[in-house]
């Protein structure tokens, strides 16, 4: 479905999500990898296309929450409210060309070294450290830093492929915050 509600804000503020992975789920280095390739970064597809090529926004990114029973997975733009069925597709494009022909070796290859970093910077600040710990008990499973960052090297760019493909059929929402006038 579609919610859209009206705020004092300055931009529109746009979501596109849909049903994500588990918490336990086997996919979720897939997922990380997927987040980085789509919206993670400043080399990040979302990132080059929606603010670098066209100008559209200062802010973009692609996201993932998991819980015990589901999940969910999201892209998000802030941008100007003329521009935000063009920011729409622009996102959903992506991810269907990440669907069709998943990541290149090069983008790949950025991203594994990316997510490692992540993981390994986490480890430094006591808040992800706990939540790490936190997101293990809750899920009955604890992966050590090195099996973490093994199973984010086994990630192939089919396996990204497959769940773009996966996350780009399933029904859609989005979520519209636009300014009061």
């Amino acid at each position: 479905g579609v919610v859209e509600r009206r705020r004092d804000v300055g931009q529109a503020h746009v979501v596109l999500g849909c049903e994500g992975l588990r918490a336990t789920d086997e996919e979720t280095p897939v997922m990380h990898v997927l987040l980085s390739v789509l919206g993670g970064s400043m080399s990040s597809r979302l990132f080059q296309e929606v603010r670098e090529k066209r100008g559209l926004a200062y802010t973009t990114y692609a996201f993932h929450s998991a819980y015990a029973d589901t999940g969910s997975f999201g892209m998000y733009v802030g941008t100007s409210p003329a521009k935000v069925k063009e920011v729409e597709r622009i996102m959903l494009g992506q991810l269907e060309d990440l669907a069709a022909s998943g990541p290149s070796e090069d983008e790949l290859e950025r991203v594994r070294g990316q997510v490692r970093g992540g993981i390994a910077l986490s480890l430094e600040d006591n808040w992800s450290h706990m939540m790490r710990l936190g997101r293990a008990e809750m899920s009955g499973e604890y992966r050590t830093v090195p099996e973490t960052l093994s199973a984010i090297d086994e990630v192939g760019a089919e396996d990204v492929r497959v769940l773009a493909q996966r996350l780009a059929s399933q029904a859609r929402s989005s979520a519209l915050v636009l300014p009061e006038n």
